[in-house]
């Protein structure tokens, strides 16, 4: 492929990597504002939005990236640069979906918990009440009349 075509599918893969880059942008600020996504997770997808569109605009960080990196084709230095990115993005994603099933595991365990505890007082209570019916009826089969409890009072 000659220069000129080399530079003129470079910037068009600039100008595709600008405009990707605010719609990304413009997305994850409608998302936030119409509370389809909490600005805590936002703020991940706004940086590599702003990375991308840096990246895109600033032609001799780009080159100089490449040349730092041994890599003689810009296009494939690009590309490289979002893989990355996106991966540090999902990266932290993982880390936050682990940290919310770890708290998901322990809330189940600890209702768990809680209806046993709930499950054996009942028993306990529904026991206690037999009891007290059985001492209120005598030895012939006639009620004894029941002191009022402190709450009747």
């Amino acid at each position: 492929m000659a220069d000129f075509e080399k530079i003129g599918t470079m910037d068009r893969l600039l100008g595709v990597m600008t405009v990707a880059s605010l719609v990304l942008i413009g997305l994850v600020l409608a998302s936030v504002r119409r509370e389809h996504i909490r600005v805590e997770y936002s703020i991940s997808w706004l940086f590599s939005g702003l990375t991308l569109l840096v990246l895109s605009l600033w032609k001799s960080l780009d080159q100089r990236i490449a040349i730092a990196l041994q890599i003689p084709d810009l296009a494939v230095t690009l590309l490289t640069i979002c893989g990355v990115v996106f991966l540090g993005v999902l990266f932290a994603f993982s880390l936050r979906l682990s940290q919310l099933k770890d708290s998901s595991i322990k809330l189940a365990q600890r209702v768990a918990i809680l209806e046993f505890r709930l499950d054996s007082l009942a028993g306990q209570s529904a026991a206690n009440n037999a009891s007290l019916r059985a001492d209120a009826v005598g030895a012939q089969g006639t009620r004894v009349p029941l002191q009022p409890g402190p709450s009747a009072r």
